[in-house]
């Protein structure tokens, strides 16, 4: 199985298929998912890329880190796990909903 991908550092005007394009020279890309922002949709600078095997992943963090692509250097490196953003139904922090009196 293949890895996640953190892009970072990204020009603005860098697109999905330049994306594809780029690490679909160092194997095959599963996915490319650009980073935008809820509100305005404009791309916030980095994206991720999953990458089919662990060689094609490898491959393409030691050529694309640090390579300059639409006048920006590339930040490339394994994604992290995503972080628990919590309960969002609201409540306490220990995730309960004790009435408060004030």
């Amino acid at each position: 199985m293949g890895k996640n991908l953190y892009v970072g550092n990204m020009s603005y005007d860098t697109t999905q298929s330049k994306l594809q394009e780029l690490f679909g020279a160092h194997g095959e890309v599963v996915s490319v998912n650009i980073i935008t922002d809820g509100f305005t949709g404009r791309p916030r600078g980095f994206a991720f890329v999953e990458m089919a095997t662990e060689e094609a992943s490898s491959a393409a963090i030691a050529a694309l880190n640090g390579q300059e692509v639409d006048g920006r250097t590339l930040t490339v490196n394994e994604a992290r796990p995503r972080a628990s953003r919590g309960d969002s139904r609201g409540g306490d922090r220990d995730g309960s909903r004790r009435r408060r009196d004030y």
